[in-house]
């Protein structure tokens, strides 16, 4: 069987997770293995020292001039030669990123019983940041953020539209809190599906409709909402009132006392008399076309020193009326960002590939 490697040029651990992409013509998987897993959003290293990507350090960098079409801030720019700089400012509160575009070459390799085979390059374009602020200074990504939106200097948009993929990629997150990215996957034709919704006219991030949400058996009437599903946010942001409804509902069907944990952002967790935890009631989203959503891990286990403290529910209010779908949620699926058809697919997955 035909396996692809994902190789950089650089020495560099970066993102996370498996990075697996799938050819075009083929749909054979390119991987690439990295020693990360995301807690609290930041990347917990393992006996593993990670190695800043520097320009000066590959034969292969370029600097990407304010004259090219992909360079979003060219308007800021004394002239056309000039690096093209970047700002860029995410939900996170305070949490920014600027500095300077750079090119580099991306090497992928096809593999035959781990002989290498024929390799493929594409060019992708890096943000090397220089100012960072708000959770970079805690710690947040040490090794990097790859760029998967629908905007095209996004990853998968450079792939998709240089033809090595298709344009559409898939994530699993697994129960260790580690997982995979399958570029050019369009998911199984069993999974269920929804269609993106457009902000302000324009697809500039992946957001889905919700028309109602259930705990347990209890579906909880007019509770619409829309939400960015972000892969980069570990745990689940919902509107204030939604948030409240869910959190009541849970806590009327749990079985369990409620309690506290200093230093943890949750409003209702719970103890545990034992090492098991109570049965949890499930949590359900609810799509157009009732297409449902079952969130397999709703709860974020707390650990003390003679093994399950307890646990709380991995939901958190906001303000506003889009919520933010975290990694959390997404535990347990082959996630598909099908950006031919602006849908959103599903499907349970334990993340193995082979």
């Amino acid at each position: 069987m035909f396996h692809f490697l994902l190789r950089w040029m650089w020495e560099a651990i970066y993102f996370g997770f498996h990075a697996i992409v799938c050819n075009v013509l083929h749909c054979q998987p390119v991987t690439i293995v990295v020693w990360c897993s995301v807690i609290y959003g930041a990347s917990i290293m393992q006996d593993r020292d990670l190695s800043e990507y520097r320009p000066s350090g590959s034969s292969s960098s370029r600097h990407v001039p304010c004259s090219h079409q992909l360079c979003e801030s060219s308007l800021n720019c004394k002239s056309s030669k000039q690096q093209c700089p970047y700002t860029i400012d995410y939900y996170t509160e305070n949490t920014s990123s600027s500095g300077l575009l750079v090119e580099d070459t991306l090497h992928l390799a096809s593999v035959d019983d781990h002989k290498l085979n024929t390799s493929v390059q594409a060019s992708v374009i890096i943000g090397c940041g220089m100012k960072q602020s708000g959770g970079y200074l805690d710690g947040v990504a040490p090794d990097g953020l790859m760029g998967l939106g629908p905007g095209e200097i996004s990853v998968p948009s450079v792939l998709a539209k240089a033809g090595l993929i298709r344009n559409s990629f898939s994530m699993c997150f697994d129960d260790e809190d580690s997982g995979r990215i399958y570029f050019g996957d369009k998911g199984p034709p069993t999974q269920e599906s929804t269609h993106f919704l457009p902000s302000d006219g324009k697809y500039e991030t992946y957001i889905v409709g919700v028309e109602a949400c259930c705990i347990g058996n209890s579906c909880l009437k007019q509770m619409g909402f829309s939400a960015v599903v972000d892969s980069g946010t570990s745990f689940t942001f919902l509107p204030n009132e939604v948030y409240e409804r869910i959190a009541k509902e849970f806590d009327r069907q749990i079985n369990a006392t409620i309690t506290s944990y200093p230093g943890y952002p949750w409003k209702y967790c719970y103890k545990s008399s034992s090492e098991e935890l109570p049965k949890v009631p499930h949590l359900k989203l609810v799509f157009p076309l009732n297409n449902s959503f079952v969130v397999f891990n709703p709860v974020f286990v707390v650990y003390g020193i003679q093994g399950i403290s307890g646990f709380c529910l991995a939901v958190q209010p906001m303000e506003g009326d889009v919520g933010t779908i975290g990694q959390n949620f997404m535990t347990g699926y082959r996630m598909v960002f099908d950006r031919e058809k602006m849908k959103l697919g599903w499907s349970p997955s334990n993340c193995k590939f082979s």
